[in-house]
């Protein structure tokens, strides 16, 4: 089998688990349905209305954003370790997260029946500016190093997140426990007019990074080997890194704080798929997908009757998992 084929064998295997993944993981939940009415549902009509209600309505809004979500971040932490040719690299080190938490501290200032709309709105123009700040601190010499982009990221971060901390120690209980719940990451919020937001923002920028994949795999060596192919290495990465923070942003603004998915799931893929540009990100947005699905699962069933905050599991999956990178690095 040419290696084409086996990339397209090993890509409809993902594929394959994916829709298991959702099939499988909408039997889950306070409602006992059965995988009996489930899989009537997906074939043929719901045995009663509300099974109908529960599934279409609850449900798959909900595990489809857990797939979008895990493919965002896995994505964009991909494309971001690539560019910048760092292992350890993530999104959220971009201070992305902080930015969105400060914006959804500031909406909660606004009258309560905005609110709906001013929280994700808020949370993802919060996160675009902190990205602004990195890129404009660092413009000139700094830019070019590697190394600055992540320290800056983290400054930023730090900062953003004491201004937030400081509105809500002084703001309402009520309105500073749901900002603070928010930024633990929770997919509750999920319906079909947040997809409608999520996923043209996650097709054009996976088009764009998909299109400069050849110039991005350019800059895998070095930034002089790519300059010396033609590319221009400087406004490449630039497009890179907002590619990187829309994606992260819109997810972001709709489910919160949901850390570590883009350090982990690339170096679980790297070694099946390759560093290529066009490969990992396919791979790794599926791999994301499929594991923040059943991540979610965890978090609405561990606990009967309640629902864990999904950024508090993928954190503490995370931390683990990177203190384990940081010994092989």
């Amino acid at each position: 089998m040419t290696n084409h084929g086996k990339l397209m064998s090993k890509i409809g295997v993902l594929i394959i688990l994916v829709c298991l993944s959702i099939i499988l993981s909408m039997g889950f939940g306070t409602a006992e349905l059965g995988y009996q009415n489930v899989w009537r549902c997906l074939v043929d009509e719901c045995q009663r209305p509300i099974y109908q209600t529960i599934l279409w309505d609850i449900r798959f809004p909900r595990v489809l954003m857990g797939f979008l979500a895990g493919f965002a971040l896995a994505s964009a932490g991909a494309l971001m370790q690539n560019v910048t040719r760092n292992p350890l690299a993530d999104p959220y080190l971009f201070g992305i997260v902080a930015g969105a938490g400060l914006g959804a501290t500031l909406s909660g200032l606004l009258p309560e029946h905005l609110q709906a709309i001013s929280l994700p709105l808020a949370a993802f123009l919060g996160a675009l500016c902190a990205v602004f700040i990195v890129v404009i601190v660092l413009m000139g010499n700094n830019w070019r190093r590697v190394e600055h982009l992540l320290l800056a990221g983290v400054a930023v971060s730090f900062l953003l997140s004491a201004f937030t901390s400081f509105i809500l120690y002084f703001g309402e209980a009520f309105a500073s426990n749901r900002v603070i719940f928010w930024m633990m990451g929770s997919l509750a919020r999920a319906d079909y007019y947040a997809l409608s937001w999520i996923i043209p923002v996650l097709l054009i920028c996976l088009v764009l990074a998909l299109v400069f994949a050849r110039q991005l795999d350019a800059m895998l060596l070095s930034d002089e080997s790519a300059r010396t192919l033609g590319v221009n290495v400087d406004k490449l990465r630039l497009l890179a890194l907002i590619v990187c923070a829309a994606m992260t942003a819109v997810i972001v603004s709709y489910c919160g704080g949901i850390g570590f998915v883009g350090l982990m799931i690339p170096h679980i893929v790297r070694p099946f798929f390759g560093l290529t540009t066009a490969k990992l990100l396919l791979s790794s947005g599926l791999v994301g997908g499929c594991f923040l699905i059943w991540v979610d699962v965890v978090a609405r069933t561990i606990v009967p009757g309640q629902e864990i905050p999904i950024g508090v599991i993928t954190s503490v999956i995370g931390s683990l998992f990177f203190l384990f990178i940081m010994r092989k690095v």
